[in-house]
């Protein structure tokens, strides 16, 4: 697919892809990643779907941008309403993962009248601390191997037990979706001072991210978590579950996080949602 630009009301030049006709679904992807994260939900949604993917600053084919203290939530999320007016959109259902979907949660709070719904893929008002370290560790770091066959199976080395379903042709697909090919070998897909901003924001407080969970009442609301997630725990889910009792909720078994949203209980929760989305 042909990636598409606009930019920013700063000026940089964001990547996104816009695909089908419908009702429009907003994909917002995780801390590292980019449109491709949404390569296995395009596989399972309807055909009258809109589907439209936006790859934040600093990743994929995203500009990186100049200050790497702008690769902060409240500017992503900013991203993504600019990319909306953009469109012509006003009201959009929103699927995050990880990070996307804490862009929603902002997103909740400060421009709920353009949000149809939403689907929050591995990711909740707690993160839990001992996920946030694994991610502290390989942000910014360059992939252990030479190419992607390689790479692929330093991914499965390291994640494998969460994942223990795939073969080693998905680990090489999805190294090939994470990474890039380089001069030195294969290298990150990524602005590699998202690390500086993540680790420098990691010592400021942090807000409580509930107040923000709340912030989608009214709206269809639904939640995948992956069954080996170490961040978004069962305990959490099921806190979440207890104030939206209404909440859609799937756990996919061997995955960890994130599920890639084709699992057969993600579809369930996919789908549900936009049933409910249409009324």
């Amino acid at each position: 697919m042909v990636a598409a630009r606009f930019e920013t009301s700063d000026g940089v030049s964001l990547s996104y892809e816009d695909s089908g006709s419908g009702l429009p679904v907003l994909c917002l992807p995780g801390l590292t990643r980019n449109a491709r994260d949404f390569d296995d939900l395009a596989t399972i949604l309807p055909t009258d779907v809109r589907m439209i993917r936006l790859t934040s600053r600093g990743r994929g084919q995203s500009d990186w941008d100049p200050n790497f203290a702008n690769y902060a939530v409240p500017i992503e999320a900013r991203d993504a309403l600019e990319l909306l007016d953009h469109l012509g959109l006003d009201q959009t259902a929103v699927f995050g993962t990880s990070r996307g979907g804490i862009l929603s949660m902002v997103l909740a709070l400060t421009a709920k009248p353009r949000l149809l719904g939403v689907l929050l893929n591995d990711i909740g008002p707690e993160i839990a601390p001992q996920g946030l370290e694994v991610i502290y560790d390989y942000i910014g770091r360059r992939p252990a191997g030479a190419d992607y066959a390689a790479v692929g199976q330093a991914l499965k080395a390291s994640m494998g037990a969460d994942f223990p379903d795939l073969t080693d042709a998905r680990w090489q697909v999805l190294a090939e979706r994470w990474f890039v090919k380089d001069a030195e070998g294969v290298g990150l897909r990524y602005d590699p001072r998202l690390r500086d901003a993540v680790l420098a924001q990691a010592q400021a407080e942090q807000p409580d991210l509930w107040p923000f969970f709340d912030g989608f009442e009214g709206l269809p609301l639904a939640v995948v978590r992956g069954e080996n997630s170490n961040l978004l725990t069962a305990e959490t889910l099921e806190r979440m579950q207890r104030r939206r009792p209404d909440m859609i909720a799937r756990t996919v078994p061997n995955r960890g996080h994130v599920p890639f949203l084709d699992e057969p209980q993600s579809a369930e929760a996919v789908h549900a949602l936009i049933s409910a989305l249409r009324g």
